[in-house]
């Protein structure tokens, strides 16, 4: 009782079998497990265990004090106990409310000595557990985990930079982005290496801190997605969906709400392949998510909020046939076709976007030019210096790099030269830029200051800011 789903109400059978499979005896006689509090509702086999040992110690079969214990498991029909799971998630929750021993899976104590100061106890099958309880068999206490973190240059999953043949500008565009997370709209013709560009990023990005690892892997364990193999996410994520993507599947949803890939992005770049394409109601829901940097998805039984600090990177054709502006090849498009094409991302979603940069067909001689372009190595360690620029800057407050200021901290840290002043004046005038418009733009001229080591900003920092505003192409 008190709102299981059907894998918990099924765990009756699942623990009479695994009770009787494992030498003890199931008692003969009505027993109710009450699952508090009533009104949340119960999912997943995690619970299979810990019924397990409540029937075990009401019965009298094994004797101890499970208080201040945790038990987390699903249970075979033989005894053994199976992965689960979220187990960093319940463990970090179970730390976090004074229990510092928890029983998990063996193949899941990896993840679960991620969290400090608590005893993890790797449990094979029920009755090893029972035969413990009752002083025949010893178990080892789990070593803690210390995995190490590594940065994603180092994966030969990711393109690396120098293998870009042109495109100088958007490299510098993509450097700019990586060291202050900002988001970025590519526009170009099929073909131009907009795509190839989109994955040459997270070659580039900062090595994840131990913190965002571990938030980051919280996340993939409530998905489902940790492999046995990886008991820590050590990399940032790089998600690229399909634009048939459901609403849910984005932004995160269902009966029993799960993280969409808004928050499987999290610390990392979301991809967005044929921006226009994409269902509109998915598209506008980013809207708050890329201000508040969570995710909050309501349902009738209560809501859940999800993390959702990501980075934004998209790429679309300029019209429907991708031509509209080529030199070489001829547009097909009506002016009202590509008016319409454009106008399927809406004014406030580009209002949050900080970088716009066109991407031009790359001609046949750098192409065939066997010179090597500069490594993402290289590049990556300029980001990673201004990335510890922005760390020494927030150390007192709770962002983690530029993108994240509000107005407050813009005030504060985004402090300009006279001279800069008045060409902001003046671009806020032509150009007709909201007040969002306004400080994204300061937060990136803060960016390109930190990549130049300079304290303030200056004239050439925020020119170039700038110069990375929409340009109208009709």
């Amino acid at each position: 009782m008190g709102l299981p789903d059907t894998s918990v109400q099924e765990s009756k059978d699942r623990v009479r079998a695994a009770i009787r499979n494992s030498g003890c005896t199931f008692p003969m006689k009505r027993i109710t497990v009450n699952l508090a509090p009533a009104d949340i509702k119960k999912a997943g086999p995690s619970y299979d265990l810990p019924i397990a040992i409540g029937i075990l110690l009401s019965s009298e079969q094994i004797l101890v004090d499970a208080s201040k214990k945790v038990f987390l498991g699903e249970l075979s029909l033989d005894g053994a106990i199976r992965h689960t799971n979220g187990i960093l998630p319940m463990v970090a929750l179970a730390r976090e409310n004074g229990i510092t021993e928890v029983f998990v899976p063996e193949e899941d104590a990896d993840e679960a000595s991620l969290i400090e100061d608590v005893t993890v106890m790797p449990v094979i099958s029920l009755a090893q557990l029972a035969a413990y309880f009752r002083g025949e068999a010893a178990m080892r206490e789990h070593p803690k985990n210390t995995l190490p973190l590594t940065g994603q240059a180092t994966s030969s999953q990711w393109i690396d930079l120098a293998h870009i043949k042109g495109q100088e500008h958007a490299k510098r565009a993509l450097e700019i982005a990586a060291a202050g997370g900002h988001n970025m709209l590519m526009t170009g013709p099929p073909g131009s290496g907009k795509t190839m560009l989109a994955r040459s990023l997270p070659s580039i990005l900062p090595a994840l801190t131990f913190k965002e690892a571990l938030e980051l892997t919280k996340i993939y364990s409530v998905s489902g997605l940790l492999g046995k193999d990886t008991p820590i996410v050590n990399y940032r994520p790089f998600r690229s969906p399909h634009y048939t993507i459901s609403h849910a599947g984005l932004i995160g949803g269902g009966t029993t709400p799960r993280p969409g890939e808004i928050s499987l992005s999290h610390r990392g770049v979301l991809f967005l392949d044929e921006l226009p394409e994409f269902n509109r109601i998915a598209l506008e829901s980013l809207r708050q998510p890329l201000e508040d940097k969570v995710v909050t998805i309501s349902r009738a039984l209560g809501s859940i909020t999800y993390p959702a600090s990501f980075m934004l990177i998209s790429a679309m054709n300029p019209c429907p046939c991708g031509y509209y502006g080529d030199p070489v090849k001829e547009c097909k498009c009506t002016t009202g076709e590509i008016v319409r094409y454009q106008k399927k991302i809406s004014g406030p979603l580009l209002d949050r976007i900080d970088i716009f940069i066109e991407i031009p067909r790359v001609e046949y001689d750098k192409l065939s030019d066997d010179a090597l372009g500069e490594a993402s190595a290289t590049v990556q360690k300029r980001v990673e210096a201004a990335r510890q620029k922005q760390i020494n800057r927030f150390r007192e407050t709770k962002l983690t790099c530029n993108t994240d200021m509000t107005a407050l901290e813009v005030k504060n840290f985004c402090q300009i030269e006279p001279q800069a002043q008045t060409l902001l004046r003046t671009a806020m005038k032509q150009l007709q830029l909201t007040a969002r418009a306004f400080h994204r733009i300061l937060k990136l001229s803060r960016t390109i200051a930190d990549l130049d080591n300079s304290d303030t900003i200056k004239t050439n920092h925020l020119a170039e800011a700038l110069q990375y505003r929409p340009r109208p192409a009709i």
